[in-house]
């Protein structure tokens, strides 16, 4: 009998956006990254699009793309940030869900995934079918065909779910072996109970449903998909591949299936170089024809169902209860804070529940005045998402819309559609999974949860805040400083939400440091500068202006006059106002400001400011969180050259002294260990990072760091090395002929193995190997043709490739 092996990635991160500027802000959980998504994607969803295979001296031997050989889902709020942020592991994802299709007999590895991990048995009819649909044309948009299966979020199931699934054309999805109930043979009549995880994992199931219709069921092998989690299975490939090749048997009479499903995150974040076992032990099945690697859509068509099974309804796969851990204190938790409770699950999700109750009607009234059916136009919704664009608004009200709207009509339109956007945002499973309600998942659930009820305030004008509030007040944190949810929306929420006055304070004080052009984009906003002057006395500076402002995603706008006062330091002060009357009181009040600023009377002008833009006073602290940083990188820079300076002062005057006390095995005073510290580091930066890697410089400032027993900033300098040899190695890329790129690479890798500290080559060997897969062998054809100077840059190519410890042919 043949057999198959399948090895499912569940690959999903929560939506992070800041749901008020459509964009994830800097994270301090994840440095040194600026994000978690940013984070994850360098630890596993880059690695396993360029996964290694080493042979028996660690040496590579081949750059793999695992996805090209798995089954796989990746969820549409991580997919959303990839196009954008990561193009490279987007696409290659995309590739390998083509790659896969000739691979499995026309069948795509990529499985779709409901659009933003809500836990499908708790949320209304009308949620499910809107979370799967959007799930379903997320997918088509990305992958250009429509998904044979879906991943349920936490494999949560239920009857309602699978015949939604069902009806909108999904043939199978994967379950956990513990929620089987029972099983028989297709026109069988005797069932066999299978619960506890006792049903054979390896073939396909088909279900039932009460409406006629019929799924396909897939139940992975849970211990071995446990292993892998959490037993680290993957600590070497080989095993991992016998563990896999274990589960066959002689005395099944069918085509056996062995088949593992993990959270994807697995290979490479949850366990380092997870992907590189994965890599070994798909090659390793497939190259010894010890199996057949199949994904699930190719061996439900070789191998349709002729078992019928039911499953236990209100189950999943990482809640013993059911699907109690997203909504009460089941006990389920990380572990990690023993005596802390989830009490504050059941009022956050009662909170919810009751603010999506109380919308519901309301957005359905409201809009039956602009659209033939509200939740018709939700459903629909998505097309202006995928992408948002003036063009995509346009048909999608041509088409949803009871006549030609106007400007207002159509900005209530995309403000009602927002509202229930975020009303399904808020249910994203993260925010009950992990163990406090201050948790950055729990706010976060909270923040898509204020944008619902800021929006429902502005449209419907009703007090939805302070009853939200007071019913999100019943939550309690385990942190006593935290309180509970009313003070947590205080604390977290109500700071990031954005008004108009706030985003013209962000686009005014952050002109003062960069330039903007007549037309810029500040997150999802649209900045139009109508009017900018500018005034300079020494270190200060005044700004004036008018800015128009248009949202991107509801179109509304506003237009804000400002003027700051900026000191020269982090100083300065500021005020902004919805557009102060006519063009000629906006120009008086422009000379108003100069005159005083003119003779350095910077009271008198802060005065003006307060008094003409009202008490709202801004400053760098009412910067969006990732400029803010931006800007106070920038001030800081002057201030650490002049502390530079004063080391490098110290330092050389002293260095001979230090070394002596070094050479006397005598501790350095404290501060000229830190002066040789700063300025020996600074200096290796700028040389690590130069155009131009001058071998000596570096050779002699590594030499005094040893002999002065400095300890090297070496984070700071790997990252300064490692961007500079990504930058030679793309050059090399582009002009593989260019000598000149060939040599700056060769001089920077002769230096890797000197440097005090392990550099990261991941993106310069993948930068190798394309070259050795695309362009070598061109070069090699020409060197056994007799050209010398092909000859020689195959040679020094070779070479590379050793320094690189990649394996040439």
């Amino acid at each position: 009998m043949e057999r198959y092996i399948c090895i499912h990635g569940h690959f999903y991160q929560p939506p992070r956006e800041n749901p008020w500027l459509e964009a994830i802000e800097f994270q301090d959980s994840a440095y040194p990254y600026h994000d978690w998504n940013e984070r994850i994607t360098a630890e596993c969803y880059a690695p396993n699009a360029a996964s290694r295979i080493l042979d028996t001296q660690n040496w590579i031997v081949q750059i793999v793309n695992n996805y090209s050989k798995i089954s796989f889902d990746f969820g549409p709020t991580i997919l959303s940030w990839l196009e954008e942020k990561a193009p490279e592991v987007y696409r290659a994802i995309l590739e390998a869900d083509q790659e896969s299709q000739k691979n499995f007999s026309g069948h795509g590895s990529a499985l779709a995934q409901a659009y933003n991990h809500v836990i499908l048995p708790l949320a209304n009819r009308r949620d499910k079918y809107t979370q799967v649909l959007w799930g379903i044309r997320d997918f088509e948009h990305r992958f250009r065909r429509k998904p044979e299966g879906m991943w349920l979020p936490e494999t949560a199931v239920d009857l309602e779910s699978l015949d939604i699934l069902a009806d909108l054309g999904i043939k199978f999805t994967i379950l956990s072996p513990h929620q089987a109930s029972r099983a028989r043979r297709i026109g069988g009549r005797a069932w066999r109970d299978v619960s506890g995880g006792a049903i054979d994992p390896t073939t396909a199931y088909e279900l039932r449903l009460p409406s006629g219709r019929k799924i396909a069921l897939f139940f992975y092998d849970g211990p071995i998909s446990r292993a892998v989690a959490f037993e680290r299975l993957l600590a070497k490939g080989e095993d991992f591949a016998n563990r896999l090749l274990g589960v066959f048997r002689e005395e099944r009479d069918w085509y056996e299936l062995v088949h593992i499903a993990t959270d994807g995150e697995t290979y490479g974040h949850h366990h380092r170089h997870g992907e590189m076992a994965l890599a070994y032990a798909l090659n390793y099945i497939g190259s010894n024809n010890l199996a057949h690697l199949t994904n699930y859509a190719e061996y439900l068509e070789k191998c349709p169902p002729t078992y019928q099974v039911e499953i236990f309804e209100n189950t999943s796969w990482s809640c013993v209860h059911g699907v109690e851990r997203w909504w009460s204190d089941c006990g389920c938790n990380s572990g990690g804070h023993p005596g802390w409770n989830q009490a504050w699950r059941t009022p956050l999700r009662d909170a919810l529940d009751w603010l999506r109750d109380m919308l519901a009607p309301a957005y359905e009234e409201k809009g039956r005045q602009f659209l033939k059916d509200p939740w018709a136009a939700r459903n629909d919704y998505i097309k202006v998402i995928l992408p948002r664009s003036p063009e995509n608004v346009k048909h999608f009200l041509a088409e949803h819309a009871i006549h030609e709207l106007n400007e207002p009509e159509k900005i209530m339109v995309l403000k009602l559609l927002e509202l229930q956007r975020h009303a399904m945002l808020m249910y994203t499973s993260c925010g009950w999974f992990f163990d406090d309600l201050s948790g950055i998942e729990t706010v976060q659930v909270i923040h898509y949860a204020g944008r619902a009820v800021q929006l429902a305030q502005e449209i419907f004008g009703d007090a939805t805040e302070s009853q939200f509030i007071e019913r999100l007040g019943q939550a309690k944190s385990n942190f006593p400083d935290h309180g509970d949810g009313r003070q947590i929306y205080e604390k977290f929420v109500k700071p990031a939400m954005v008004n108009w006055e706030r985003l013209g304070a962000h686009y005014a004080i952050s002109s003062l440091f960069e330039i903007y052009p007549e037309q810029a984009r500040i997150y999802c906003y649209k900045a139009d500068r109508e009017d900018y002057q500018s005034f300079e006395a020494g270190k200060s500076k005044l700004v004036m202006g008018r800015v128009k402002l248009t949202s991107e995603i509801t179109h509304e706008f506003s237009v804000l006059s400002f003027g700051v006062l900026h000191f020269g330091d982090h100083n300065l002060n500021g005020g902004v106002k919805e557009l102060l009357g006519e063009e000629e009181a906006y120009q008086a009040l422009v000379r108003e400001a100069a005159e005083p600023f003119s003779r350095a009377d910077f009271p008198e002008v802060i005065r003006l400011i307060d008094r003409r833009f009202g008490e709202s006073n801004y400053s760098i602290r009412s910067l969006f969180r990732d400029e803010q940083r931006n800007i106070l990188s920038r001030i800081l820079e002057s201030a650490l050259s002049e502390a530079e300076a004063v080391y490098s002062q110290l330092y050389e005057n002293h260095a001979p002294m230090m070394r002596f006390l070094t050479d006397l095995r005598i501790p350095l005073p404290r501060a000229f260990h830190a002066a040789a510290e700063f300025v020996l580091s600074a200096r290796l930066r700028r040389a690590l990072g130069a155009e131009e890697i001058d071998m000596e410089r570096i050779g002699v400032l590594l030499e005094a760091a040893r002999v002065e027993g400095v300890a090297l900033d070496t984070d700071t300098l790997e990252y300064a090395f490692r961007q500079n040899m990504n930058r030679m190695a793309e050059q090399f890329l582009d002009h593989p002929t260019d000598l000149v790129s060939f040599q700056r690479l060769e001089t920077a890798a002769n230096l890797v193995q000197r440097l005090p500290f392990r550099l990261n080559l991941w993106k310069i060997q993948n930068i190798y190997y394309k070259m050795l897969e695309r362009v070598h062998p061109e070069f090699r054809t020409k060197a056994e043709q007799g050209e010398e100077a092909a000859r020689a840059w195959v040679d020094r190519f070779v070479a590379l490739g050793e320094k690189l410890r990649v394996r040439v042919p």
